[in-house]
């Protein structure tokens, strides 16, 4: 498999490759009839796109190291994966939602630019790797359509307050620690039956009792589990108890790394969930820079040779003993500064791009830095200052934040895709 990372939201997406037109892998050789594994409303998902998308999953897992489930129970837990995928996919394009090339372009280059290397070099690694490049786009861009369909009924949601986030903050909690958890769940549809649930109840202590005869964890929510995360492991991260329904946190809150709890009832289902790891809050500290800066913009009447002039004659104006702040008040093109004699503030390194936070961190106080160049023109700074800021309040708030909206998002999402697929028409047709 290729060794270049993908942002958390096309993993599913590059492991399950299943066009929403279907038709475009029909057999896997000239003996050999495609034949169809499930019916979805008025589409269908065909066995090469079943058997594509496990051996996707198939080489993750052993790249990983982890345990193989039986055939049997991966082919069903990822054809209930596509069988998803396909309904949130025409859900999307019902719904108005489409995804441009440009857009598919741009998400290309951020995976390129997140692992250092070219679009080209991008490309060769997929196709050295098997894959069709054209396939291969066309699965991110569903997996962003699938994305803004998600990204709507999170829209839907009621924002987090202040004082949601005042009383969060209060708690004994949220000052806990984080807990790095995996998850397996064992569902229950709305309107279950006494008998659906005893079934389920029992099904959710046979897995319990696997895990405690040694069946490895990840391998056993591939297996079995019904939720989201299933076929990368149950793995959900760093997560502090605020972020998970009370019944979790009251349930892991004095567990210890590898630890796993009893089969949890919730209206969802039953869960278990594996403490992977812990780790205490800590005070957060960032470094400041206070800078003054000039710039020379490039646009259709400056070219960036002109530009490059001009900055570099305002440089020699400055080394002369010219003042820095009536410069940038005569010349920088820079709106947010040039009033202020180009006075930035206290800033961050990178708040203004890489490129300016490689020359701050570079100059000592009081230096001038060399006229350099970015995408928006040509620039010197001066560094004034620097200083460690303590933000731990701001950090902690920001947590809290998130960790509310994290718990109403997995609730509404989870929520929404499972009302999707009990209102579709499915038959699945794997062979016994």
């Amino acid at each position: 498999m290729r060794s270049f990372n993908y942002p958390a939201v096309w993993v599913i997406c590059i492991a399950l490759l299943s066009p929403l037109a279907s038709n475009t892998v029909i057999a896997q050789n000239t003996t050999q009839i495609d034949s169809i594994v499930a019916l979805v409303d008025d589409d269908v998902i065909l066995r090469s796109e079943l058997d594509i998308a496990i051996k996707g999953i198939v080489d993750r897992i052993r790249q990983q190291g982890g345990d193989l489930p039986p055939r049997g129970l991966l082919e069903k837990q990822v054809l209930e994966r596509l069988i998803v995928r396909r309904l949130q996919l025409v859900r999307a394009f019902q719904t108005g939602i489409r995804i441009s090339d440009a857009d598919i372009d741009q998400s290309m280059l951020m995976l390129a630019e997140q692992n250092k290397i070219s679009l080209m070099q991008l490309r060769q690694l997929i196709e050295a790797d098997g894959e069709d490049f054209a396939e291969f786009r066309q699965n991110i861009g569903e997996e962003m359509m699938t994305e803004r369909l998600r990204q709507r009924v999170v829209n839907g949601m009621d924002p987090i307050t202040e004082t949601e986030i005042d009383i969060l903050l209060t708690s004994d909690t949220f000052n806990s620690g984080e807990y790095n958890i995996s998850h397996i769940l064992i569902s229950l549809g709305d309107g279950s039956t006494p008998p659906q649930i005893a079934a389920q109840e029992t099904k959710a202590n046979n897995v319990y009792q696997q895990l405690e005869e040694g069946l490895d964890f990840a391998s056993a929510a591939i297996s079995y589990s019904d939720s989201q995360e299933a076929l990368e492991g149950g793995f959900v991260g760093w997560r502090d108890l605020n972020s998970v329904p009370v019944v979790f946190s009251d349930a892991i809150k004095n567990m210890r790394a590898g630890q796993m709890t009893t089969p949890i009832r919730s209206p969802a289902g039953f869960h278990i969930i594996k403490v992977n790891d812990y780790r205490e809050r800590s005070q957060v500290m960032i470094t400041e820079f206070h800078a003054q800066h000039i710039m020379i913009e490039t646009n259709d009447l400056i070219t960036p040779r002109q530009a490059m002039d001009q900055i570099r004659d305002i440089h020699q104006q400055l080394i002369d003993g010219a003042d820095f702040a009536e410069l940038a008040r005569e010349y920088s093109d820079d709106i947010s500064s040039a009033n202020l004699g180009g006075d930035m503030g206290w800033i961050q390194p990178q708040a203004y791009g890489e490129r300016i936070g490689q020359t701050l961190i570079a100059l000592q106080d009081g230096d001038i830095s060399e006229p350099f160049q970015t995408e928006a023109g040509w620039h010197i700074i001066e560094r004034l200052g620097m200083r460690e800021k303590d933000v731990t309040v701001e950090s902690l708030r920001n947590a809290a934040r998130g960790n509310l909206q994290q718990q109403k998002v997995d609730i509404e999402v989870e929520k929404f895709l499972q009302e999707m697929r009990d209102e579709a028409f499915v038959e699945i047709r794997l062979e016994s």
